[in-house]
């Protein structure tokens, strides 16, 4: 084999794995709005585990960058180690598709039908339409698929390159001596485990396996050892992943590899043990093409979890034993995880998640801080203080994340995903805030042991019963992205605005009467200011999940809108102004 033999072997496997690693990439980006719905249905049932990750897998192309995500799952507190196995397991045979794919270069005849499967047919025409769709598409998503397409077609071409550059060997007897000495099965295996975990993707392994089989010079019975070594190899990654995690996290990464180690350990001795009983080696074709290796690859994987599916516990404990808890020590869970940003739709899925326990964090204080209003206690005062501190956590930490993932490459449904909830926590911050100043209006009565009038008490529960509506709906219309049910807020939000105008008036008029003192009136007035202000944040809530519909956030714009007189916004009002008018209510 000469130098230009070398060089031209060296630029296939260049171009092989950078197409792909562009391929699998571009999948991801483009599957992740699926891949997030895939994984939103894990359940306790191990089937169920296992078809979500074969199918997660296929399509993306790659059982590490699986396993990782489940790293990143679990490490949030995502998923349980017991849910994540058998996700791991059908991994392992979602990875095989890529083996079946690259298996095609090694169809033979002249049939028109053989001739379209060829990818020396198939692979052009792709590229064409991947270049049309990247360079001159202008949806995000529809340029991932493009890119896709071409990181496809550099891939078989380099396939092509390496088959060519290797094709010589086939008349050199070191190369299938070479082989030949893979027929000691623990050589084999660690020849492919090494060289998977090297390239870090067991898929690339094959690929490149499946290339020098074209020469039709690796002896069948050599290959089978290399492809069980090429699935333990690729658990390195995962490993990597699991540094700075924590311990559940890592067991997931442990299973990974226990389930491949044992898995080749069995198979391996039950061939070995058949092979020396029954000959099974006369029985197989001399050597192994490119069909033969993703035969091999996929009877493996599937045997191998149809084998160890049923002891996915055992795998979980065995995985704890090897990963030990502290004795007398509690494990934080992470809020977020750097792993889950390679797969930005899935982050901003988890980021959504954690504002959705701050919007009820939030709707807990305002209310429990309105209960304080009628009876106050130290405890609740603790609760509504400790919550607002929980509260400027959450939203530094999610503020933090989202900035992360908005460094990423993302489709337009996703970047105004994140401007929505970067806008969104601040005001869901501004209602514990708010929260913790009606407490301490309270707390300030119950200490200088005053009271409001009757006649003021009443207006007053009448306002916090609008406000604790307006927080409701704005809240649910999030959490649901309902966009009719926040269209019924800014209505009620005037409303509100009309309270707290006729209140301080009618206030003036029981000073005026001595019905009220001026230092109520100085806390009348927080109250007012503080409960006004928790609507205008649900009214910007609101807003956020009507501009985000609209595939905008012109805020000006929606104000301007469902103030401009329509029929349902005045139908709204008037509503809104008899159930929470003024007036005594005669019975």
């Amino acid at each position: 084999m000469g130098y230009q033999e070398i060089l031209a072997l060296v630029g296939g496997i260049a171009l092989f794995l950078f197409g792909m690693t562009v391929m699998g990439d571009a999948l991801e980006r483009s599957a992740g709005r699926q891949m997030k719905n895939i994984l939103g249905k894990f359940t306790s049932n191990p089937v169920k585990g296992f078809i979500l990750g074969m199918t997660v897998t296929a399509i993306i192309q790659s059982s590490s960058a699986t396993t990782v995500m489940l790293v990143g799952f679990v490490n949030s507190g995502l998923m349980t180690l017991t849910s994540a196995i058998p996700v791991i397991m059908g991994a392992n045979v979602g990875t095989t598709i890529t083996a079946w794919i690259l298996s095609l270069s090694g169809l033979e005849g002249d049939s028109f039908i053989v001739q379209i499967f060829k990818p020396s047919t198939f692979t052009p025409i792709l590229a064409a339409i991947g270049v049309i769709l990247f360079v001159f598409i202008k949806n995000a998503r529809k340029k991932d698929i493009g890119l896709a397409l071409l990181g496809f077609a550099v891939l078989i071409f380099g396939m092509d390159a390496m088959s060519d550059a290797v094709s010589g060997l086939k008349n050199v007897p070191e190369f299938t001596n070479l082989f030949t000495k893979f027929k000691n099965p623990i050589l084999g295996v660690l020849v492919g485990a090494l060289v998977t975990a090297i390239i870090q993707s067991s898929s690339a392994s094959v690929g490149i396996l499946q290339a020098l089989a074209a020469t039709g010079q690796i002896p069948f019975i050599s290959a089978i050892p290399i492809i069980m070594g090429q699935n333990i190899g690729t658990c390195v990654t995962a490993m990597i992943s699991s540094v700075g995690a924590n311990k559940n996290a890592k067991r997931v990464a442990m299973v990974h590899l226990y389930f491949n180690i044992i898995s080749t350990v069995v198979l391996l001795a039950a061939f070995s043990v058949c092979d020396h009983v029954f000959d099974i080696e006369a029985m197989l074709p001399p050597y192994i093409d490119e069909v033969g290796i993703a035969i091999v690859h996929s009877a493996f994987n599937i045997t191998a979890t149809l084998i160890l599916l049923p002891f996915g516990r055992l795998l979980g404990k065995l995985a704890t034993i090897t990963v030990r808890d502290k004795s007398g020590t509690a494990e934080k869970t992470a809020l977020f995880d750097e792993r889950l940003l390679a797969t930005p739709a899935v982050a901003i899925d988890r980021t959504k998640a954690v504002a959705f326990e701050m919007a009820d964090l939030s709707l807990s204080s305002v209310k429990r801080s309105i209960g304080m209003l009628d009876a106050y206690s130290d405890s609740d005062m603790e609760y509504v203080t400790k919550d607002e501190d929980r509260a400027d956590v959450l939203e530094d930490e999610i503020g933090s994340y989202l900035l992360k993932i908005s460094g990423r490459e993302l489709s337009a449904e996703d970047n105004l995903e994140v401007t929505k909830l970067l806008h969104m926590i601040g005001d869901l911050e501004r209602l514990s805030d708010h929260a913790v100043n009606l407490a301490e209006s309270s707390r300030e009565m119950y200490e200088k042991n005053v009271a409001f009038s009757d006649s003021a008490k009443r207006e007053l529960d009448v306002m916090t019963d609008a406000v604790g509506e307006i927080i409701d709906i704005a809240l649910r219309s999030f959490k649901e992205n309902d966009v009719e049910l926040a269209k019924t807020v800014e209505p009620l939000e005037t409303v509100i605005d009309d309270l707290q105008s006729d209140i301080r008036l009618n206030h003036i008029a029981r000073l005026k009467r001595n019905e009220c003192t001026v230092e109520l009136g100085f806390i009348l007035s927080d109250l007012l200011t503080n409960l006004e202000r928790i609507a205008d944040h649900c009214s910007n809530i609101a807003g956020c999940v009507i501009e985000i519909d609209r595939s905008s956030l012109g805020m000006h714009g929606y104000t301007r809108d469902v103030k401009g007189g329509s029929a349902a916004y005045d139908e709204l009002y008037e509503k809104y102004s008899e159930k929470y008018s003024l007036l005594p209510k005669l019975v």
